[in-house]
């Protein structure tokens, strides 16, 4: 009985999840969309996704973030975002840790989801991981965004791993696009995000989101042929964190 009435609490938190990332989109629909009419409207798009969507999610779901940073973000400057990827909670913790704007670039499955994948499309950068053609648009659409004074964001596990695993193999995407573009990496830890809300469905609840900013990366001394070390140094810092947390139990 008692696993019966938990299984129907984990539901109903689900329906909740998706009633509260639809409720703002659907009030605000006119604002978001007028500004996904013109790419020098972005900054503006950004603005509402992460104060009228991404934080009143966090903390409708009862998982308010707690970050800790090591190094802060310079206004105006550009970046290279990437942490480790388990949950749909990631985009609004990404959003609430950057308040400079950033696209990301994902999957192009993600424009299938109902109502986001409308504004995913229009907004972000989608990339078909089979297509070489897709990929050489990637790099150019970024090149784009980034002389807007954007920064990028990159989940490099290439997408969300089994459940078992801590952190998966990262791709080589964000670090080649880091380097090439001479933009500062910054790495982060989500801990919390597969605990609070994985994609088991029967799981999660609410409680704290912790994550971590790390100290960034330089690029700017790197040559294209240094993607590998700087892809497993940044996994290191990240894996490192994650384990160091499991054996601490926090």
């Amino acid at each position: 009985m008692l696993k019966f009435l938990k299984n129907i609490g984990h539901v109903l938190y689900r329906i909740w999840f998706y009633v509260c990332v639809a409720v703002p989109i659907f009030l605000f629909f006119p604002f978001l969309l007028l500004t996904t009419l013109s790419e020098k409207w972005y900054p503006q798009f950004f603005w509402l996704a992460r104060n009228i969507w991404a934080i009143p999610v966090l903390y409708a779901m009862g998982c308010p973030p707690s970050v800790v940073r090591e190094q802060n973000f310079v206004k105006g400057e550009s970046y290279m975002l990437v942490a480790n990827h388990t949950s749909m909670l990631d985009i609004m913790l990404m959003l609430y840790i950057s308040k400079n704007p950033f696209v990301f670039i994902g999957k192009k499955e993600l424009a299938k989801i109902p109502v986001f994948g409308f504004f995913f499309k229009r907004v972000c950068i989608m990339v078909d991981r089979e297509s070489p053609n897709s990929k050489i648009g990637v790099y150019r659409s970024a090149q784009r965004r980034l002389n807007q004074g954007l920064s990028i964001c990159i989940f490099p596990e290439g997408g969300v791993p089994s459940e078992e695993v801590l952190l998966d193999n990262f791709k080589d995407g964000a670090f080649k696009m880091a380097i090439s573009h001479k933009i500062r990496m910054v790495p982060m830890t989500f801990y919390d995000c597969k605990k609070r809300f994985s994609f088991t469905f029967l799981s999660g609840g609410p409680g704290v989101l912790r994550a971590k900013v790390h100290s960034f990366q330089n690029t700017h001394m790197l040559k294209d042929n240094e993607k590998a070390m700087l892809r497993e140094k940044v996994r290191t810092i990240i894996l490192n964190e994650l384990q160091g947390r499991n054996q601490s139990h926090i």
